[in-house]
């Protein structure tokens, strides 16, 4: 039998919680308050997102219901004794660590998901393990909380686009795609970021993963609603898209547009979620007096019960997750001061067979560059009319602000006018991108990053070598090149750009000559 121990009943609601369970929340609290304190800057950047991203508004609600779902457990939760617990460290060093990598890259993501993911982890080390595992869904819950999402926003792109077209196909109206702009007799169509149905997708698979918890006891009606989640919302975006165009060509693109930011806001969507739910609804079978945990099998498993020998004090606890922090913030810090020398000033170089000419874009171009020390711009012609514009930047270092890849940075700038019409032919050491700029012109631009004796597209390449450099507080200049060419008629961009490079021979020298000393 558990003991009583957490609750003194009053009279009415009031209830007055045990001495030991009085100091382990307090503990707790203490320990949430000093890690957002320790990462504040990090804490300050998820709100922003939640509240100024439309992506990630629905994330305020996830620490309501993670209340929500702890609350529902409380009575269970309340019957199990408190301590603190050495091994809990075993989750909370990996995880700073993994922030440190964060902050030596500039990947928000990992830093983010770390800060975040080290509140649930605390509760390891302040409360224990059988605390810890009564209380497991709601602390992995936590991990909505983080802002993701914008990775699969290029697929997502994708995935409407080959819906929509597939429909307008069906219906009859004769249309073509090119990557994600689909032409049709009312207009040209884009597929746009913010069209791609990443934000409306993240958050039904939050609001499935608690449905699924709350609502059903069999996997394998957990797993099948949980698919449905994801499905639903993608295929409602094709439709959607596709409401829109077949719209177009009756009532014109502009009142087209109108309606659909109407739907897509308010109706549509929320009709999507109503149908699921509904659809589900018959097949919940988890009664609604089904408690939340069974504390009466986690106290008696033998498992936890041993684990229980490696308490330890609230000091020890108290030390032990102080002092990894510190390091971490320590050696994060140290790394951002890092800033490798750089010349004074860099040029263009020449190039055999080109010549330097005039930037005259045929759509304004301006690649985005915004924490480079060093900037340039400029455009190549050969003497058969070939044409390639050159992007470089140079950096001292790569930190928060400074990244060479970070979001909206290189060749595709957010409302600059241009959208990413797909991916561009494979080219060896570089990540190649097709343009279309909203009055038609297109351009093709391949993107190359330079660090040390690394010459690479991959933007997760690059980071791996800036945490290298972290890790060893090593300080190493990083440059940005962006190769592009203006499609033209009786000239093929991909032609120019392989022309270019043959002539500069090798990329990675021709960029250190650019910035010498790099």
């Amino acid at each position: 039998m558990l003991p009583d121990l957490a609750l003194r009943r009053t009279s009415g609601f009031t209830q007055e919680l045990d001495p030991v369970w009085q100091a382990g929340l307090t503990r707790l609290g203490l320990a949430w308050l000093g890690l957002i304190a320790a990462f504040a800057g990090d804490w300050a950047r998820i709100f922003d997102q939640w509240w100024n991203s439309s992506t990630y508004n629905h994330m305020l609600l996830v620490p309501l219901m993670v209340g929500w779902l702890i609350w529902q457990r409380r009575d269970e939760v309340l019957r199990l004794r408190p301590l603190c617990w050495w091994p809990g460290l075993g989750a909370v060093l990996p995880l700073l660590l993994v922030w440190v990598l964060g902050a030596l890259s500039g990947f928000d993501l990992l830093r983010q998901g770390a800060v975040v993911a080290l509140l649930p982890a605390s509760v390891l080390v302040m409360l224990g393990p059988k605390v810890f595992a009564a209380l497991l869904f709601p602390l992995a819950f936590m991990v909505f909380m983080v802002p993701f999402g914008d990775e699969f926003v290029a697929a997502l792109q994708m995935i409407t686009a080959a819906l929509t077209i597939a429909l307008v196909k069906l219906s009859g109206i004769p249309a073509s795609i090119d990557g994600v702009f689909i032409d049709t007799p009312a207009g040209l169509f884009e597929v746009a970021e913010a069209c791609s149905g990443v934000k409306f997708l993240i958050a039904m698979i939050a609001l499935g993963v608690f449905v699924a918890h709350v609502g059903f006891r069999s996997w394998p009606r957990r797993a099948t609603f949980l698919a449905l989640c994801v499905v639903a919302p993608v295929l409602a975006n094709g439709v959607r898209a596709f409401g829109t165009i077949l719209a177009a060509q009756y009532v014109g693109v502009e009142r087209a547009g109108g309606i659909d930011h109407l739907i897509y806001g308010w109706v549509f969507f929320a009709l999507v979620i109503a149908g699921v739910l509904g659809l589900a609804w018959r097949w919940f079978d988890r009664p609604s007096d089904d408690p939340m945990v069974d504390a009466a099998t986690i106290e008696r498993s033998p498992l936890l019960t041993g684990l229980e020998v490696y308490a330890m004090p609230t000091w020890g606890a108290a030390l032990a997750l102080a002092g990894p922090i510190a390091l971490a913030l320590a050696w994060a810090s140290a790394a951002e001061r890092m800033a490798a020398a750089l010349p004074a000033q860099i040029t263009l170089p020449e190039v055999p067979g080109w010549s330097r000419v005039d930037y005259a874009p045929g759509f304004p171009w301006n690649p985005r560059a915004a924490g480079a020390d060093h900037r340039l711009l400029g455009r190549y012609r050969d003497r058969e009319g070939r044409q390639v514009d050159v992007f470089y930047a140079l950096y001292s270092a790569q930190r928060e602000g400074k990244e060479a890849g970070g979001f909206g940075e290189g060749a595709l700038r957010p409302d600059s006018g241009w959208a990413w019409q797909g991916d561009g032919a494979p080219v060896v050491d570089a990540k190649s991108d097709r343009l279309r700029a909203r009055q038609g012109t297109e351009r093709l631009a391949e993107t190359y990053y330079r660090i040390g004796g690394l010459l690479t597209g991959s933007n997760v390449r690059l980071k791996l070598a800036t945490i290298r450099d972290g890790l060893l507080l090593t300080p190493r200049p990083t440059a940005l090149l962006i190769l592009s060419s203006e499609v033209r008629a009786g000239h093929s961009a991909e032609d120019d750009l392989a022309t270019f490079r043959r002539a500069v021979v090798r990329v990675g020298p021709w960029m250190d000559r650019i910035g010498p000393g790099r």
